[in-house]
């Protein structure tokens, strides 16, 4: 069972199973306003670390377990295994029920039984990762999204597009004076949305690798959220307040989308000078109040490099 929106992912950061400060980013006593944490134990992790990791994912466990629990204020905490034979051993902790769940590396239409098979604790969320050479086949993703309607039902908080394992499929590298959506993923994003978002599936948006190029970050966060992408993996803290301001909605969208959503809202009228029509635009409606409750309104007086600098709550707006 899903237990939260895909909208509450937000920023994503992955973090290495090797460090030992993961308890305090658990805590949120390292990194302010993270909302989604991944303990990476698969490309992070070097083959020699693997014990290791797993010895201090251990420990990181007990550590929450000694504190109660983790607090409700903080990060959405998944854990990516290496492979399904790996999250079947650490479906079997117990520990295992202070992790919301997991992130699925290379997801494909060959290894989907195994984790089902894998997993079976109905309590942990799924994160499947789209970054194999089938991703570029139509055909192939049609056949994967059927798999996961019939074998991992209401598991799938949301898709990862993996782009730069994907661009490393064609043995590419973006180039830093470019979004990712001036290489072959600006066929792959659209593709991915149509087929899978058409079947309900929210996907998350690819790394932005660059850290000296704030600018380009924010150019392709406007692009990820043309595509209706509901998050972003933060290679680090820095790009977090950027990524949640990005992911926040504009008031004249909300205000559009109460309209629509209105009980008494005519079959078609103007508003903020747009045609507005339920029938077609009730989902979009939908998704805008849903984006609005967990991260906050884009007001003028917003800085980007503060997480919440001029944004209002949904609660807020409606109190």
């Amino acid at each position: 069972m899903i237990k939260h929106s895909a909208y509450a992912l937000g920023a994503t950061l992955y973090m290495p199973a090797t460090r030992p400060d993961i308890l305090d980013v658990v805590f949120g006593e390292k990194i302010q306003g993270l909302r989604s944490l991944v303990v990476c134990l698969e490309d992070a992790v070097a083959d020699t670390d693997v014990q290791q990791a797993l010895a201090n994912l251990k420990n990181l466990l007990l550590g929450i377990e000694a504190r109660g629990g983790r607090p409700s204020s903080g990060p959405i905490l998944f854990v990516r295994p290496r492979d399904a034979e790996m999250a079947a051993v650490l479906n079997d902790w117990s520990l295992m029920r202070h992790v919301d769940g997991f992130v699925v590396p290379k997801l494909r239409l060959s290894n989907i039984g195994q984790w089902q098979q894998a997993v079976t604790r109905s309590e942990l969320m799924l994160m499947p990762t789209l970054e194999t050479p089938e991703v570029f086949d139509p055909g192939a993703m049609v056949e994967l999204r059927s798999a996961m309607l019939e074998q991992l039902p209401g598991r799938i908080i949301a898709l990862r597009i993996g782009g730069n394992d994907l661009m490393g499929c064609l043995g590419l590298r973006r180039n830093p004076a470019m979004t990712l959506y001036s290489t072959p993923m600006s066929y792959v994003i659209p593709m991915l949305c149509g087929v899978m978002g058409s079947a309900g599936f929210a996907l998350t948006a690819p790394v932005f690798e660059q850290l000296n190029t704030p600018y380009l970050l924010e150019q392709e966060l406007a692009l990820d959220m043309a595509h209706g992408l509901v998050g972003k993996t933060a290679i680090h803290p820095s790009q977090i307040a950027v990524i949640h301001r990005a992911l926040q909605v504009t008031l004249e969208d909300l205000n559009s989308a109460r309209q629509i959503l209105s009980e008494s809202a005519p079959a078609v009228f103007k508003f903020n000078d747009a045609m507005c029509e339920p029938a077609t635009h009730y989902k979009w409606a939908q998704t805008v109040i849903e984006r609005a409750h967990w991260q906050g309104v884009r007001t003028e007086c917003g800085n980007p490099s503060d997480t919440f600098g001029g944004s209002l709550r949904l609660a807020e707006l409606v109190g």
